[in-house]
């Protein structure tokens, strides 16, 4: 561990920016080299309350913020991403950019390219990476062949300035790309909007190199919430819940192998089909994907160790949602 001080501010201070203000006011709190400087949001009346609720300056420019601080959170719209994040990287400043990355391809490549040239760490904020019900996965082998996603959520004008591909489904898209590991080869895609002016409702199809295929649907029109991934394998079956924290693994195993406690479905006399819940309820109650994805950043930087979600994983999460919309927008 170094010395070193991290001088964090925020930029954008809306519904998320806020609860990593909120976060970020607690860590600092308990760990002397994160120290909280200030924030920035061109919404007067939003920066003035969020100051006020965590006790920190609030900065008159994004200029005279970066002036004070060598790590940026940006949580900014996602059309002001790019030039936040070109302005801190001039200054080398350490960058957290929530997702998705930018707005388009050529804004995330130029920015791979600046990356090139400088010092500072930079992490995407794809959060679904420390969902514990995808961590509590690490023990296990994933050679996924097909996966099976439904991310649903109720309308909110919130997220409409970009499509549900950006919106919703790029965090299945960033998660699948990490499992499979392996290159796109065929997307296809099919999508409506229906509410916004952007696409609110989308199915894709990706197929990969070593043959796994992905089918995703994302919509925010739905009645209900939804964040489930199914991931099937040659003798597994795996059912993720990224919005209650729980994962379900059905494995088939040989009787001799199998553990005492563990619940049994006889198939044949030599194999049997185990069911494991990997999580615990303690670990839910104190588990922050928000708060351990900025914690890991800052250690990254203290410890020079790599990020957990990089720009180059972002961009190419990118380049995958922007060929869906592409192709849903051919079909117009």
């Amino acid at each position: 561990m170094t010395n070193k001080v991290l001088n964090v501010g925020v930029v954008g201070c809306g519904h998320l920016g806020s609860i990593h203000c909120r976060l970020l006011k607690a860590i600092s709190e308990n760990d002397r080299k994160v120290n909280f400087v200030g924030i920035f949001d061109s919404n007067e009346d939003t920066a003035e309350k969020i100051s006020s609720e965590n006790h920190v300056k609030k900065f008159d420019s994004y200029a005279n913020l970066l002036e004070q601080i060598n790590t940026v959170i940006i949580v900014t719209p996602t059309s002001n991403h790019f030039d936040s994040a070109r302005d801190a990287l001039k200054k080398e400043i350490n960058l957290f950019i929530e997702k998705p990355v930018t707005q388009d391809l050529n804004e995330a490549e130029t920015l791979l390219k600046m990356s090139r040239e400088s010092n500072a760490k930079i992490q995407i904020g794809h959060v679904e990476r420390f969902n514990l019900a995808l961590t509590s996965l690490q023990k296990y082998e994933l050679k996924p062949r097909f996966i099976e996603v439904h991310r649903l959520s109720q309308f909110n004008p919130r997220g409409t300035d970009v499509s549900v591909i950006h919106d919703l489904m790029i965090h299945d898209i960033d998660v699948i790309l990490n499992l499979v590991k392996s290159p796109v080869k065929k997307v296809d895609a099919n999508g409506v909007s229906v509410i916004s002016d952007n696409i609110d409702i989308a199915n894709a199809r990706i197929s990969f190199q070593n043959g796994c295929v992905a089918n995703l649907t994302s919509s925010r029109i739905s009645l209900k919430k939804m964040r489930k991934m199914r991931i099937f394998q040659p003798n597994a079956y795996i059912s993720i819940d990224f919005l209650n924290n729980k994962t379900e693994v059905f494995r088939l195993e040989d009787s001799g192998i199998i553990d005492s406690g563990a619940k049994v479905i006889p198939i044949s006399q030599d194999k049997k089909l185990v069911y494991e819940e990997p999580i615990k309820p303690n670990d839910v109650y104190n588990h922050n994907p928000i708060k351990l994805e900025l914690l890991s950043f800052f250690e990254s930087i203290l410890e020079d160790k790599p990020v957990k979600v990089t720009l180059d994983e972002g961009k190419q999460a990118i380049e995958v949602s922007d060929s869906i919309i592409k192709m849903i927008s051919n079909q117009k």
